[in-house]
């Protein structure tokens, strides 16, 4: 059964509030009522050592002196009794003999020299009554007592006069409090539907939503992280949309890439098969069909790389690696490239450095960079620089080609991107993955890389190698 929380809310404080003026009323009557008692035997006591000590020091006869306090506490209305050593009443205020007896411990008590104090019914009142005994003596010799009562009728009054007050004091505290209750409860549940229709939107993939948010309370705190949530859900799909977006794209570049050799080695397969290619033509049928089928290699390659980088199943081989040795082997192995493009590599590197490295992922990340710059480099200049700081060791790719503009050079460690003029012709790193892996092996290194480009003015690749303590 569902219980609405504008009710819970409701009920809850209307039950606090019952609850807490009720404890408050029983203890503040309690209070009352005792407080009332105390005052009414104290003045008990004081009448009756008044008056005890009146028949003692005064000159009149006991009989005019009882009767004269008699006349004067009658209209309290007080009663009291003398009683004598064998605790009978010898003298009533009202000429009534009460009839009172003392139990043996309250007798004892007043024997010894000690006050009593009684409160409960008292068959004269015919209602209930507080009394109190006072010893008297006559020297060191006991010869009796003083008994003053007085009803609580008064008393009773007085505390029923007070609990009417105080259950109108409550009525009017309840009402106050359901009104108010009503109020906080309906703000509350008007901002937790506030929440709950953000979730259901969330849940729909609505990630737009912008809710009021406060830290005065845990509901605004909650909305506070429910939209800190959101937020973060909107940048995780829209950055699953713009992955989506280049996995499409690129599953139809890979697409396109397989194709091409694929539909060329078919061909030249077939043309042979069939001899449709001449014997003067058929040698460079099979060297193209061999450039295609390296083509698709360096594909697979490629991405098994990527794949074996991003799960962390590459081991690297820490050793002393010369920089100009590594420079020297990616001229050598890229010069035939470089002559095609009509580019130069230079390399500017203190013959004598080395670096901590692992050497063939370092060859493979130079290489990398050092393909990618010629891709965009046509009749300039490649050069290959390093340098050491106090703590870790420089390298240093520039080119001077076409460069990138500052929206490209933010993508370019992603996977799957290229540029838009790596599309027309891309013989080497085909498919974007290059720099990818290019940003892994040197994080593998515990290394950083960095790139600064400029349009027209070229592109410059700096890695920063840390230096390992003996």
């Amino acid at each position: 059964m569902k219980f609405k929380y504008f009710y819970q809310q409701l009920l809850s404080h209307i039950s606090v509030i019952i609850v807490a003026f009720l404890i408050v009323a029983l203890l503040f009557t309690q209070f009352v009522e005792q407080y009332m008692y105390e005052n009414k035997t104290e003045e008990l006591m004081t009448y009756g050592e008044t008056i005890l000590a009146n028949l003692t020091a005064s000159e009149k006869p006991p009989q005019q002196l009882l009767q004269e306090y008699g006349s004067v506490l009658k209209n309290r209305p007080i009663h009291f009794s003398l009683f004598n050593e064998q605790s009978e009443i010898i003298y009533a205020s009202d000429g009534k003999i009460p009839d009172i007896h003392l139990d043996d411990a309250d007798w004892n008590e007043v024997t010894k020299g000690n006050k009593v104090i009684v409160k409960k019914d008292f068959e004269q009142f015919k209602e209930g009554a507080t009394y109190v005994i006072l010893p008297y003596f006559q020297g060191e010799r006991f010869v009796g007592g003083i008994l003053l009562a007085a009803p609580i009728s008064g008393l009773s009054n007085a505390i029923d006069t007070m609990n009417a007050s105080l259950w109108k004091s409550v009525y009017i505290a309840v009402a106050t409090a359901l009104l108010l209750s009503a109020f906080l409860a309906r703000f509350h549940v008007r901002r937790i539907n506030v929440l709950k229709r953000a979730t259901s939107a969330v849940a729909k993939g609505d990630y737009s939503i912008k809710l009021p948010t406060s830290t005065v309370d845990e509901i605004g705190e909650l909305a506070v992280d429910f939209q800190h949530m959101v937020d973060q859900l909107e940048q995780s799909a829209n950055e699953i949309e713009r992955l989506e977006k280049r996995r499409r794209q690129f599953m139809a570049d890979v697409s396109h890439e397989l194709k091409t050799p694929l539909t060329t080695i078919r061909g030249m397969i077939e043309g042979l098969e069939n001899n449709m290619i001449p014997a003067s033509e058929q040698e460079r049928a099979l060297h193209l069909a061999e450039q295609e089928a390296k083509r698709l290699i360096r594909l697979v390659n490629e991405n098994l790389d990527y794949e074996k980088i991003r799960s962390n199943q590459i081991q690297l081989h820490i050793e002393k690696v010369r920089v100009e040795e590594l420079y020297r082997i990616v001229q050598e192995q890229l010069h035939a490239l470089a002559k095609e493009k009509g580019n130069d590599i230079m390399i500017d590197v203190p013959g004598e450095m080395y670096v901590e490295a692992d050497m063939d992922r370092l060859l493979q990340v130079v290489m990398n960079i050092v393909k990618n710059s010629m891709q965009f480099t046509e009749n300039g200049v490649i050069t290959l620089q390093a340098y050491e700081e106090a703590a870790t060791s420089v390298l240093v790719l520039k080119d001077t080609g076409i460069g990138m503009d500052t929206k490209e050079v933010e993508h370019i460690w992603e996977r799957f991107y290229k540029a838009d003029i790596s599309r027309t012709t891309n013989p080497y790193g085909e498919f974007g993955l290059g720099l990818s892996i290019v940003k892994q092996l040197v994080t593998l290194h515990d290394g950083t890389i960095d790139v600064q480009s400029e349009k027209g003015k070229g592109t410059v690749f700096t890695i920063t190698l840390p230096k390992r303590k003996e």
